[in-house]
């Protein structure tokens, strides 16, 4: 069963450890993607800030820290042409996998690069950028994070915000709402004239934190034709920072299929950005979660959510 995650923050990593794409310890590098059967993987460029930068020992600005992320992924992508190429369509990604090699799709986590100017989506498409997460945990020019404070959490996108949701519908990038405050979603909903995501979610009713999507958003999410990535974070799954079972995963995918739609789940480990023991501990064990599904799900509906969902997202948006 091939399978198209919808993020992980493996760039970043690779940058701050100063280790290749092609083998490492982390959740993610080739070999483990080949031996968990990937059709491809959606790289994310996060651009941490404030507090979050010092951490990671980063400077610069947000757009030179996109730079300096992406200059590793061109890097990477050259080193290892053998195995992956950059994936810019659906075709690319049916084309690389009939040569036998995996698809890298680049985002950016955190749109906080815009700062106001609609030009930088441009700029960033031409490098290849088919998916931007419009907001991390800070406020930005587009919109505001999620939060426990109700009053955040439900103010809409600001009006850059939404100027940008409908240019990146027009150039053919892909909108992302996780980290997004609720109000900023149902904007998303609102103006998106095409289907977005959740590249890395779950279901705020089996853990009540301020990232998770509510039943009306997955609904809404599914009426809009829609898909949310499941989060292998063990805080996200189950309210408990701990150690994440391959049965917490499938808990959440069953109640999100219920509630958004067979058509409307898809994977969204957040390999690399998370810090949880992992019963799933890495990419090349991915078949633990595989063959528990295949126990529920029959062999379309188990591929809708491994990569057909997502595929269906990256060739009506791109």
């Amino acid at each position: 069963m091939k399978i198209l995650d919808m993020h992980c923050d493996t760039i970043l990593e690779c940058l701050v450890k100063d280790c290749g794409l092609r083998e490492n310890d982390l959740h993610i590098d080739l070999m483990k993607l080949k031996k968990g059967g990937a059709l491809g993987q959606f790289f994310a460029l996060w651009i941490p800030t404030e507090a979050d930068a010092a951490e990671y020992g980063v400077k610069g600005t947000p757009k030179e820290l996109f730079y300096l992320l992406y200059d590793r992924y061109v890097s990477e992508m050259k080193k290892n042409s053998d195995l992956i190429l950059p994936a810019l369509s659906y075709q690319d990604i049916l084309d690389n996998e009939k040569a036998g090699k995996l698809s890298a799709v680049l985002t950016i986590e955190d749109s906080t690069l815009l700062e106001g100017d609609l030009s930088v989506i441009d700029e960033v498409y031409e490098k290849g950028v088919r998916l931007m997460t419009l907001i991390w945990n800070h406020e930005n020019t587009l919109a505001y994070p999620n939060s426990m404070d109700n009053e955040i959490h439900k103010k809409g996108l600001k009006p850059f915000g939404i100027e940008a949701v409908e240019y990146m519908n027009k150039k053919g990038i892909i909108v992302d709402v996780s980290h997004l405050n609720e109000g900023g979603f149902y904007d998303v909903a609102r103006y998106s004239k095409k289907p977005f995501v959740a590249s890395h979610s779950c279901a705020r009713a089996l853990s009540n934190v301020s990232r998770n999507l509510t039943d009306d958003q997955l609904k809404t999410l599914g009426e809009k034709g829609g898909v949310v990535g499941v989060n292998f974070d063990s805080e996200f799954l189950t309210g408990v920072d701990s150690h994440t079972d391959v049965a917490d995963i499938v808990r959440n995918i069953d109640y999100m299929v219920d509630k958004a739609g067979i058509e409307s789940v898809g994977i969204g480990t957040d390999y690399d950005g998370i810090i949880c023991p992992l019963e799933v501990a890495n990419y090349g064990m991915m078949d633990l979660l595989v063959n528990e599904l295949e126990k529920k799900y029959r062999a379309d509906d188990l591929e809708k959510i491994c990569c057909g969902n997502t595929l269906r997202i990256v060739r009506e948006v791109l």
